[in-house]
C-alpha cells in the first residue's frame, strides 16, 4: 500500500515538472518546448526589444533585426551557460551531450519568438505600417503569454480561477511592457 502511494506520488512529480510526460502524443515534444519557462522568457525578452528598438528607430525593420538578433544571442548565451553548468556537475562530462540538452532546454526562446517576428515581418514588407506591426506584435505576445500562462495552470490546476489568475499574471509582463511603450511612444 505505501509502495503504491510512494511511485504515484513519484509519478505525479514528474508530470508536475514535465509538462510533456502528461502528453506522450505527436505533440508532447512541441509541448515540452512550449510550456518551458524559456518560452515565457523569451516572451517577455522580445516584448522588451520592440519596445526598446522602437525608441530608437521606430520602424518595424529596426524592431525585426533588434529582435532577431536579440533572441540568437540570448538564445546561445543560455546554451552555452546550460552545457557549462551540466558539465560542471556531471559525473561524467560528456559535451556533445550537454550541448544538446541545452538546445533542447533552450530551443523554447526561439520558437515562440517567430510569431512576433512574421508580423514585424509584415511591417517590413509594408503589409502594415510600422507602427501597426509593432503593437500587433506586441498583443500578440501579451495574449502569447496569457495562453501560456493558461495551458500552463492547467497542468497542475483544476480550477478556473487558478488558470485565470496565472494567465492574467503572465500576460502582466507582456502588458507591463506594452504600458511601458505606450509611456515612452506618446
Amino acid at each position: 500500500m505505501l509502495r503504491r502511494h510512494l511511485v504515484r506520488r513519484q509519478r505525479e512529480q514528474r508530470e508536475l515538472s514535465d509538462p510533456a510526460a502528461r502528453d506522450p502524443g505527436r505533440g508532447a515534444r512541441l509541448s515540452r518546448i512550449l510550456l518551458s519557462e524559456e518560452s515565457i522568457y523569451g516572451l517577455i525578452l522580445v516584448s522588451g526589444m520592440i519596445v526598446v528598438s522602437n525608441n530608437l528607430a521606430g520602424t518595424s525593420a529596426n524592431a525585426l533585426l533588434t529582435v532577431v538578433i536579440t533572441v540568437v544571442v540570448f538564445f546561445f548565451a543560455h546554451v552555452y551557460a546550460g552545457t557549462v553548468s551540466r558539465l560542471a556537475t556531471a559525473r561524467k562530462p560528456d559535451v556533445r551531450r550537454s550541448i544538446g540538452a541545452a538546445v533542447q532546454h533552450s530551443q523554447g526562446m526561439l520558437v515562440v519568438a517567430l510569431l512576433p517576428i512574421a508580423v514585424l515581418s509584415l511591417g517590413v514588407a509594408r503589409v502594415f505600417d510600422d507602427d501597426v506591426a509593432i503593437w500587433t506584435a506586441l498583443l500578440v505576445d501579451a495574449l502569447l503569454l496569457g495562453t501560456l500562462g493558461w495551458v500552463v495552470a492547467a497542468r497542475w490546476s483544476p480550477h478556473l480561477w487558478v488558470r485565470a489568475l496565472n494567465a492574467l499574471v503572465t500576460a502582466g509582463f507582456g502588458i507591463v511592457l506594452v504600458a511601458l511603450k505606450s509611456l515612452i511612444h506618446h
